[in-house]
């Protein structure tokens, strides 16, 4: 699977993400340049609907701003997460294609759970299908 990835600062939480893609087979696709958080969030959200990537995870301070700038994109569907169930329902439930969590407020192993939880979720649930199609 290929994974978009962008932050705007670097931390203990944000390494323990990008190891635990790729410890888990996924290719990582990230920006050639540090930019601002908007355009990171804008980035990892146009290389999911342009197909360069099957998901994309932002992480900024709060997690907020980037996944404002991610939803921006057409087609994007990005969910601020904090907890594992959280991810997952964001996937199961709202079809969510961006995970966006804190990289100040998650320690490692907790972003990296998130992060799992949310990649996991192989389909939406089927009974929200019109719920979903409603989001486009």
């Amino acid at each position: 699977m290929r994974v978009a990835f962008a932050s705007d600062d670097e931390n203990e939480t944000t390494r323990a993400v990008v190891a635990a893609l790729v410890e888990d087979g996924h290719e990582v696709i990230r920006p050639d340049t540090a930019e601002s958080w908007p355009d990171l969030g804008r980035f990892v959200g146009q290389a999911v609907v342009d197909g360069r990537a099957d998901y994309g995870v932002v992480m900024c301070w709060t997690g907020t701003g980037t996944a404002i700038a991610a939803n921006k994109v057409v087609g994007v569907r990005a969910a601020l997460a904090w907890d594992p169930w959280i991810a997952r329902g964001a996937r199961l439930w709202n079809d969510a294609n961006v995970l966006a969590m804190s990289l100040k407020r998650l320690a490692p192993d907790v972003a990296v759970e998130v992060l799992r939880a949310f990649l996991d979720v192989a389909e939406p649930d089927p009974d929200e299908a019109a719920n979903i199609a409603a989001l486009e």
